[in-house]
């Protein structure tokens, strides 16, 4: 996955298609897809570690996600996907131990949180695409591996003697499950506290009908009988889908994206960086024509479609700017085009949400804003005359930390002024980690406001209206407006990084708590603070000493 070289590193490149894998091998039974997790030992996306047992990084996870993204757009007759190991007595080892020893801090971190964005993927797929996700656990299974198993609706393990589960990095590494493995154990799985703490603490996990009694996995058969009881079961789920068995897939053809220096551009999306100040101004443009009025047409427009291709491009663009500009501590969302063109992409959404095709498009476009949610960047957004700011746009106006919007026009701008327009999709299609729409998580302090700014959907709203609505922060007039755009932008930017990603997640995050945002929010905080601690990453800590012999030596003070 590496790419041209920025600042004496090579790039990580996120684009990737089933011809270019070196750790999975995809293949396509009628409705029954497997992925089969061979993982090459030489094959890691930096030197100095070897991925042996089917231990996974970065490149393994970019393919994987890459693979989910594929079975639901380019295969609609899909409808279960069994996950297993291509290797011999042995499922997966987990995340490289060598890999995060060598790796810097904020690396690991946004390591295991792109894993944990896929994992989501996946039980996404199950849950609103229809397409089940099995795990098949024909050889033993630890740490990240099980993690991998999780993230599935079912689990079957070969009963073999040999085949077990475990999360054995508490008692052998001073860290914690960080791809979400605690969560999902008492959550989803909901595997009684004492029985998961038992677990956590043991190296060699559990096997056999343990494993079953414990809700560890749904079932164990003979390992004799493992394949023919996987393919009973995921014709069993295929069955019960909804995804249409004769619809022509959309093939996800390769992002034409160009670096020049400051500059990143796609057709649809583009960034200019500020290395020295850390900001990334972001432009996206709306399209240029009408939608397809017909689901048949969208169909054959493919990832040309201006939905599906924006969220190609942005996705992208999220990705690169979390791997390779870590410096980058600050987007600013800006637009530009039609906003009645935006609204009628958005209507075409809404109008055929029930053909499988844009039902992807949706959950794409909403798995897209999650990503922005659960990015450690301060987000501004701002709205001014030419600006598109309409329905799922706007969606990035009420994803910002803060907002914008010019009261009027700029002196001798002849353009209408700055104006926002909501749509049905600003309403229910894109929820945040925490399951409520932005709108509503805006209102917390009183809901039933989401119903009277609903009655506003189609309205040209002026920044007045705008505020009095509460979607904006702030109104400056031309007088005002670059000087207070400045002067915020410049502050936002002079803070201790540290400080502003822990106050961004505590604030985004308000309302019910779910498996996702105990994952983003409360793991994803522990985890970040004990990569750093000594207990873990010193010298003589667990992590470092790892597969030396040694024992690792504690401060013993608990905090």
């Amino acid at each position: 996955m590496a790419d041209s070289q920025q600042n004496g590193a090579a790039l990580v490149d996120f684009r990737t298609e089933p011809s270019q894998y070196k750790h999975w091998k995809l293949s396509i039974d009628g409705p029954v897809a497997t992925l089969a997790m061979d993982v090459k030992e030489d094959g890691g996306l930096r030197p100095g570690y070897e991925l042996k047992l089917n231990s996974y990084d970065l490149g393994v996870d970019i393919e994987l996600h890459d693979a989910v993204q594929r079975l639901r757009f380019e295969h609609p007759e899909v409808r279960s996907v069994v996950i297993t190991s291509g290797k011999e007595r042995i499922f997966c080892a987990g995340a490289n131990i060598r890999m995060l020893n060598q790796s810097a801090h904020g690396w690991k971190v946004n390591f295991c949180k792109f894993t944990n964005e896929t994992r989501n993927g996946i039980e996404e797929a199950t849950a609103e695409s229809k397409q089940t996700y099995i795990a098949a656990v024909n050889g033993p299974c630890a740490g990240g591996g099980y993690e991998l198993a999780l993230a599935a609706d079912y689990i079957l393990m070969a009963d073999d003697g040999n085949t077990s589960v475990s999360l054995p990095e508490v008692p052998l590494l001073a860290v914690l499950p960080g791809t979400g493995g605690l969560t999902r154990l008492v959550d989803k799985r909901m595997v009684r506290r004492d029985r998961a703490d038992f677990f956590c603490t043991i190296e060699e996990g559990i096997k056999g009908k343990r494993a079953v009694d414990w809700r560890l996995v749904d079932e164990v058969v003979p390992r004799t009988k493992l394949a023919e009881e996987v393919r009973a079961r995921a014709e069993a789920f295929a069955a019960k889908s909804d995804r249409p068995a004769n619809a022509k897939g959309v093939a996800l053809s390769k992002l034409a994206r160009k670096i020049d220096g400051e500059r990143i551009s796609y057709s649809h999306v583009e960034a200019r960086l500020d290395r020295a100040k850390g900001i990334a101004e972001i432009t996206v443009h709306g399209p240029k024509a009408p939608p397809p009025t017909s689901a048949d047409g969208i169909q054959a427009a493919g990832d040309g479609f201006w939905s599906l291709a924006l969220a190609r491009e942005l996705d992208d663009l999220i990705l690169h700017l979390r791997t390779n500009e870590d410096t980058i501590g600050m987007w600013v969302f800006r637009t530009n085009g039609d906003a009645d063109l935006v609204a009628a992409y958005d209507a075409a959404l809404e109008q055929h949400k029930a053909h499988w095709l844009v039902r992807e498009i949706r959950l794409f476009l909403k798995r897209v804003l999650k990503r922005i949610d659960v990015s450690s960047r301060s987000i501004f957004a701002l709205v001014e005359p030419g600006s598109c700011f309409t329905g799922t746009l706007l969606e990035l106006v009420l994803a910002a930390d803060r907002s914008y919007m010019l009261d009027g026009r700029f002196e001798g701008d002849n353009r209408p002024p700055a104006s926002i327009r909501l749509t049905s999709m600003n309403f229910g299609p894109y929820p945040m980690a925490n399951g409520l729409s932005r709108v509503a998580s805006r209102n917390l302090d009183e809901p039933s406001r989401v119903d009277a700014i609903k009655t506003l959907i189609g309205n040209d709203l002026d920044a007045q209206a705008a505020d009095e609505a509460g979607l904006v922060t702030f109104t400056p007039d031309d007088i005002d407006w670059e000087d207070e755009v400045r002067i915020a932008i410049e502050e936002r930017a002079a803070f201790s990084p540290d400080a502003l990603t822990g106050m961004e997640a505590s604030l985004r995050f308000g309302g019910p708590e779910t498996m996702e945002t105990k994952i983003f929010g409360r793991l994803t905080a522990w985890q970040n603070w004990i990569f750093q601690r000594p207990n873990a990453v010193g010298e003589q800590g667990a992590l470092k000493l790892y597969g030396t012999g040694q024992r690792a030596a504690y401060d013993r003070k608990r905090v």
